[in-house]
């Protein structure tokens, strides 16, 4: 007899509240996460961990403009963190000018 594992689909109290987590984070939601309960489970667990952003500690357009004009003269990439906090963007311009 042949084992196979089925993906068990996702609740929809898992899934609305991984939808107010990805917004509360401006963060996407996975598609593949949604079918499947564990791997929702884990994404809502990292998800939940992190700091909501508010519009005040995000960083401006100015701001982020020139940190990506600093990494492209530097050949560096912009940690993708940096875009959610204002103090850290501010930071990393900071080290790399």
């Amino acid at each position: 007899m042949e084992s196979t594992s089925f993906a068990l689909p996702a609740t929809p109290r898992q899934i609305a509240y991984a939808r107010s987590l990805a917004v509360r984070n401006h963060t996407l939601l996975p598609w593949d996460a949604l079918q499947d309960r564990r791997a929702l489970s884990a994404w809502i667990d990292a998800q939940a961990k992190m700091k909501p952003s508010m519009p005040d500690s995000l960083p401006s357009s100015k701001q982020v403009a020139f940190a990506e004009r600093l990494a492209r003269i530097k050949r560096r990439a912009v940690p993708d963190e940096c875009f959610r906090d204002r103090q850290l963007l501010s930071r990393w311009i900071d080290c790399n000018r």
